[in-house]
């Protein structure tokens, strides 16, 4: 669950980041390539997956409970086991009705999620394949999983074909966006140039004229700033046409298409975590910070469609866990216990904000986490 106390970390006071010099130094090789602009799609993409420099490639530990851990957010496994509980109980419906033993995990942070699905699912699962990019993180994982190495394996590459569940716990929201804005009635790409001030090198904003269009302009009236999302629909588009036969679960925070583009949401959804405060500058502290942008879900389950997936269920985190069982049990437990499974699910945290996407590739069945509650209608 990401922070949503806002301030900019280089405002704290007393607070020394080094800049990432390398990456930086890279971007702005990008830049000269592009002819002294690049889109932000490219520079969030360097940003975040710079093999050495960028953000996941660090030493840093992103992913913990408290900044004095050094990490930048915390993610629902690490607030609680009950979420892994809960979600093998639907993963479990999965691989039956898919008649499939394999897990995929895309973005597995800790490798706290695929132990608490390895222990919950026992015999059911035959192999659990890793897909990171981070090697920090891949050592983390590998730490957690000891118990179950004989299963878990890791890959930065994606074979040609694939089965089984495959899972993206806040894995879309981390994928590249292009930003679009609109100013005085014209459309506009959002894109990143760089200006030399003595000694220092500075990343600003740049606009180029556009013929990219978010998908609706319903009720639009004055300026507005909004991101759409080519990289992600290409990337369920690649995974729907690798799978032979499987079931996906996408959990995420995001909106609809009606909502994500509404004409009061004119400041768009990028958002950026350091030390767990958020600020809404990704051209600072580049490769310290995490970078996100909220996920369309229309965008993406038309995507899926469009090559041959069908959308299972579509609903609120809260609907999709208390269906798939994660009050079960919960009164025998101690109460900071029960307080942090609860944040997964009360509306003002992670329950209303976060939404689950399944997606059918071969198989199509009436999923347990979204049998109440179901929000397909609105996609």
């Amino acid at each position: 669950m990401h922070s949503h106390k806002f301030l900019d970390p280089l405002l704290q006071s007393g607070l020394k980041v080094e800049p990432k010099a390398e990456l930086e130094a890279a971007i702005r090789g990008l830049i000269d390539e592009g002819g002294g602009w690049i889109d932000f799609a490219q520079f969030m993409s360097a940003a975040l997956y710079d093999p050495k420099f960028g953000y996941y490639s660090s030493q840093n530990s992103q992913i913990g409970g408290s900044p004095l851990s050094g990490s930048d957010f915390v993610t629902a496994p690490e607030l609680t086991p009950a979420f892994g509980r809960a979600l093998g109980n639907s993963v479990a419906q999965a691989l039956e009705e898919s008649q499939t033993q394999e897990i995929w995990e895309f973005g597995p942070g800790t490798g706290e999620l695929a132990r608490q699905l390895l222990e919950h699912l026992g015999d059911k699962v035959k192999k659990y394949t890793l897909v990171d990019l981070s090697g920090e993180l891949r050592a983390r994982q590998a730490a957690t999983l000891h118990a179950y190495k004989d299963k878990v394996n890791w890959v930065s590459e994606l074979p040609p074909t694939m089965q089984g569940v495959l899972i993206g716990n806040e894995v879309l929201d981390a994928l590249p966006v292009n930003i679009l804005k609109r100013q005085s009635g014209n459309w506009f790409e959002q894109g990143v140039t760089y200006s030399v001030q003595g000694e220092l090198n500075q990343f600003e904003w740049a606009l180029r004229a556009t013929a990219l269009r978010p998908p609706t302009e319903d009720g639009f009236t004055g300026d507005y700033l909004t991101e759409i999302h080519p990289q992600g629909v290409a990337f369920i588009q690649t995974l729907v046409k690798k799978f032979t036969r499987g079931v996906f679960f996408f959990i995420d925070y995001g909106f609809p298409e009606r909502e994500y583009y509404h004409p009061q949401r004119y400041m768009g959804t990028l958002m950026c975590h350091y030390r767990h405060t958020s600020d809404d500058n990704p051209l600072l502290l580049v490769g310290h910070k995490d970078i996100t942008a909220h996920v369309n879900f229309t965008a993406s389950a038309l995507a899926a469609q469009e090559v041959g997936a069908d959308v299972l269920g579509y609903t609120s985190q809260a609907h999709f866990l208390i269906n798939s069982g994660v009050l079960d049990g919960l009164e025998s437990v101690e109460s900071m216990q029960r307080s942090q499974a609860l944040k997964l699910i009360n509306e003002h945290e992670m329950g209303e904000l976060f939404k689950v996407l399944i997606l059918g590739v071969g198989v199509s069945f009436d999923p347990l986490g979204s049998q109440s509650g179901d929000r397909m209608h609105t996609l």
